[in-house]
């Protein structure tokens, strides 16, 4: 009975880790831009938090993802509170960005004393 339980988890570990998409695209180029909520830290219109992406000084609402992907939205560190850098691959969808591939870059450490 647990091999056919341990064979169960390890086949739907296996096709959730195939349905989502971890690798890039080699065939596109991956962009670095700021991502974090829309609403709270980018100045975009909407009564929801949603996430959003800058790119070249202009914030873009996200299809793809959400804010809620990558941990407590509202949480001291989360995309509600701050503004984080992130790899992307993704086109286009009428007004907004659809990511294909996202990766939260660290956060960048603040030096104690310094502004």
């Amino acid at each position: 009975m647990k091999s056919v339980v341990s064979f169960i988890c390890c086949f739907l570990f296996t096709v959730i880790a195939i349905g989502q998409k971890t690798l890039p695209d080699a065939t596109k180029a991956i962009q670095l831009v700021e991502v974090s909520c829309g609403k709270c830290q980018l100045g975009l219109p909407g009564n929801t938090c949603d996430m959003a992406i800058r790119i070249d000084g202009k914030a873009y609402y996200t299809v793809g993802a959400t804010i809620d992907n990558f941990g407590d939205a509202h949480a001291a560190d989360g995309m509600c509170n701050t503004i984080r850098k992130a790899e992307v691959q993704g086109g286009w969808l009428k007004k907004k960005f659809k990511i294909t591939y996202i990766k939260l870059l660290p956060e960048e450490k603040k030096e104690a004393g310094k502004l």
